[in-house]
């Protein structure tokens, strides 16, 4: 079969210079696994940590894909609830399923998780014609959802759901600032907190403001401006006076880090939340604590999230209130291509999808 491989690392981000087609035995089942061929995966930005080495150094050679849909064409003997010809998707959050963090329905603290198509391998994801994991690791898909849909839903509705609704327990009425509202996590957390009757700020690039109001936003700021933070601090100012009891943002949705930390922090309510997951534009925020004990707020971190929520998430997009934002969609010849594109984020809007058979 055809597979997108590489098996050197890429420490200048020229990702053409490493990533090749390969021809690749099929996988076989084992006994509690299917395999499916695929239909469409996802782009992510572990596909990025996973062709630069860092901060991981992965399994050699590798392939990619942590996000894929598709029609299972084999099943192992101890597989129970699919059946060859089911549609499924991927959940890429591989764990043990016995040990206490587990069985807690906390499966992604497993000391044993693997990210799915990033710490897997060699040779074990989905930038390829057909691909196989455990049973327990897909998922089916409910009518009214395509492949494609599925496939950019995997992973990002999945972190989106669990930061909202499973760690920051939004609750209707509440202000939530989502931060970074054009990317993939962005684009369903905006639509997850409208679904749950919330009032949204988005922010994005200038050129894609208009985009997250489509998208259901109430208002969406400019954060590349200095002053981002005093735009939000007035529309909550603004709500305020409308009769409403917000003086502050309830819950910011946070994954860019880095500059923007401090200010988001002071936006928050007493007694607000912001809960994290990421941090696309550095990791080694400077804190002012005064901003957290004076007003009692609550700081979470956030990762991936159950099989059950991405059902949840599933559901809620085969009921027509949450959809899937595809930017573009490449194959897998043009991969080193699209992954330039995320790696950018010119112009990027919502997910980007590789298809094998394209």
């Amino acid at each position: 079969m055809k597979a997108l491989v590489y098996d050197e690392y890429a420490t200048d981000d020229d990702f053409s210079k490493i990533l090749k087609i390969k021809e690749i035995p099929e996988p076989k089942p084992k006994s509690n696994e299917v395999i499916f061929k695929v239909k469409a995966a996802a782009l992510n930005y572990d596909d990025i940590w996973g062709m630069r080495g860092k901060p991981l150094a992965i399994p050699l050679p590798h392939i990619s894909g942590t996000d894929a849909a598709g029609e299972v064409v084999a099943i192992g003997n101890d597989v129970k609830n699919i059946k060859i010809g089911d549609r499924v998707v991927s959940h890429g959050n591989m764990s043990c399923r016995v040990c206490k963090a587990c069985t807690g329905g906390r499966e992604f603290d497993c000391r044993k998780r693997a990210i799915w198509g990033f710490e897997t391998g060699p040779l074990w994801g989905g930038y390829c014609e057909f691909t196989h994991l455990p049973e327990v690791n897909v998922v089916k898909i409910p009518e009214g959802i395509s492949y494609d849909e599925a496939a950019a839903a995997s992973m990002t509705l999945l972190t989106s759901w669990h930061m909202l609704v499973g760690r920051a327990k939004i609750q209707p009425g509440q202000l939530v600032l989502v931060m970074g509202g054009s990317s993939g996590v962005g684009n369903y957390g905006i639509q997850i907190a409208k679904l749950y009757g919330c009032t949204v700020i988005a922010t994005a690039s200038s050129d894609k403001l208009d985009k997250c109001l489509e998208l259901g936003a109430d208002f969406a700021v400019d954060h590349r401006k200095e002053d981002w933070h005093k735009e939000v601090r007035a529309i909550s100012k603004k709500i305020l006076k409308s009769g409403s009891d917000v003086s502050g943002v309830d819950v910011v949705f946070e994954h860019i880090g880095g500059t923007h930390w401090n200010k988001e922090l002071t936006l928050l309510n007493y007694g607000g939340t912001i809960v994290t997951t990421g941090a696309t534009t550095g990791y080694d925020a400077k804190t002012d604590l005064r901003h957290i004990f004076f007003k009692g707020v609550n700081i979470l971190g956030s990762t991936q999230g159950t099989r059950a929520e991405l059902e949840q998430g599933l559901y809620w997009m085969s009921q027509g209130k949450i959809k899937s934002i595809i930017d573009s969609t490449y194959s897998l010849e043009h991969a080193a291509e699209a992954h330039t594109k995320m790696l950018h984020g010119k112009g990027l809007f919502g997910k980007i999808l590789i298809k094998p058979d394209l």
